[in-house]
């Protein structure tokens, strides 16, 4: 198991890269930080994520076409005159409520270029419309697609951010009480991997996205009528056993740290195989700035090498 110290800085930053930091904390906190609030109608939260994420940059030459499979929309990312040898099934984060294909291409393009992979991202359905276990039905199904197209699922990993995190690990646990084989590995941008909220800490002062009021609201409109506490609602009170290797990423100044934290320990307590890494005054779900941020193209390039040593184990 690979821990980076989350006391020390995971690079030695440059003064450019510490400029390039704060100008990303100022305008991520500007526009991400006000689109996700709660009491603000979900139908402009996705139209003000769909508007900031324009301005992301995917590497040159990514290639994005819509396509559907196992019968859910959604989107196939791939490195123009890149080799594709592995799979991945990219689940996007935004509260279960937010989000979709379009609106995380910055990292599906830089996955896809880093990897050697193809990249399917499913336009999974959204809450309030579409409450639990919608996104965990069309993820399952997304998975059972690329498996019905002929893809062996050892060249298959699922990976996430933030909802999406936690959504890798319930398509996981979902697969395997399936008596489905599982995807070569997980991988998982800050999930968040409880929705019963009982154990979230205070947003640290470096948190710059995400509230506690909005988190919330987000979880109260996917659980619905549900059980917050359920296995595939919240992961990290699930038992995990037989569940593939898995890289778990967060950096310490975001809300959800102690989700990634307690996730770890439990894949450690139940026997499988888990690389954590923390990165020092990073937010939520900075792997978005691959390209801008060293730290960000340093954690892309740390999951290829991962993704790399799992087919091997």
């Amino acid at each position: 198991m690979k821990e980076t110290d989350p006391l020390k800085p995971a690079t030695s930053e440059t003064a450019y890269q510490r400029a390039v930091a704060g100008i990303l904390r100022a305008v991520l906190g500007l526009t991400l930080g006000r689109t996700f609030q709660a009491g603000l109608p979900v139908e402009k939260q996705r139209s003000r994520l769909r508007w900031v994420t324009r301005i992301t940059f995917p590497p040159r030459g990514s290639i994005f076409e819509p396509a559907d499979c196992g019968g859910v929309p959604g989107e196939w990312t791939r490195a123009a005159n890149g080799s594709a040898e592995l799979t991945i099934l990219y689940l996007h984060g935004g509260g279960y409520c937010t989000g979709g294909s379009s609106t995380h291409r910055a990292i599906t393009g830089h996955l896809a270029k880093l990897c050697g992979a193809r990249v399917f991202t499913p336009d999974y359905r959204l809450a309030p419309e579409h409450p639990f276990p919608a996104a965990v039905d069309d993820s399952v199904a997304s998975f059972r697609g690329l498996v019905a197209q002929g893809i062996d699922p050892g060249s298959i990993v699922v990976a996430g951010d933030s909802a999406g995190g936690g959504l890798s690990v319930a398509t996981a646990l979902r697969l395997r009480d399936l008596g489905l084989p599982q995807p070569r590995a997980l991988v998982l941008f800050s999930p968040w991997a409880d929705l019963t909220l009982e154990q979230t800490t205070p947003a640290p002062p470096g948190e710059i996205m995400l509230t506690p009021s909005w988190v919330r609201e987000c979880a109260r409109a996917y659980v619905a009528a549900g059980d917050p506490r359920g296995p595939l609602a919240s992961p990290v009170g699930a038992d995990l056993r037989g569940l593939p290797p898995t890289l778990i990423q967060v950096g310490t100044d975001e809300l959800l740290l102690n989700d990634s934290r307690r996730l770890h320990g439990k894949f450690r307590a139940d026997g499988v195989r888990v690389d954590y890494e923390e990165y020092l005054r990073r937010w939520h779900v900075f792997q978005a700035a691959a390209g801008l941020l060293a730290d960000a193209d340093r954690a892309l390039e740390s999951v290829a090498r991962f993704v790399k040593a799992a087919a091997a184990a």
